[in-house]
């Protein structure tokens, strides 16, 4: 078998203040509609559907979880120097998000970390070749 793309499925609360969040950090809208805002990431259009928790609740046949009580993932965003670290950080804070890792050294790379209104967790890292 062939897996030709792969993209991941989140539940929100509010899909107007994800879809400012997102486009307030640059990311390119993939489309919306009353259940779902989507965008895509990185050079490959790595794509992340947001749905409502409803929504959400009924594709999985389960809960969401609770965000405030544990992790689902983290995804990691390449940056291309630690002043590009520092850049996103400020782009976060502006949008709204939540620092939940301040810029820090580790190992050979640099990091911060941060939640989107919702708590889906993201970390920007500068990794040097």
């Amino acid at each position: 078998m062939k897996t030709k793309k792969i993209w991941a499925n989140l539940g929100v609360e509010d899909l107007a203040r994800t879809t400012k969040f997102y486009s307030e950090l640059g990311f390119k809208p993939n489309g919306t509609n009353t259940e779902l805002t989507s965008f895509m990431f990185g050079e490959d259009n790595f794509i992340i559907h947001f749905f409502v928790k409803e929504r959400f609740k009924w594709a999985v046949n389960s809960e969401a979880a609770d965000l405030t009580q544990g992790n689902e993932i983290i995804f990691s965003i390449s940056a291309d120097s630690t002043d590009e670290v520092h850049q996103w950080l400020l782009a976060v804070k502006n949008a709204g998000g939540a620092i939940f890792a301040e810029p820090q050294s580790f190992e050979k790379g640099y990091f911060f970390g941060f939640a989107d209104p919702d708590g889906h967790k993201f970390n920007v890292l500068y990794w040097p070749q």
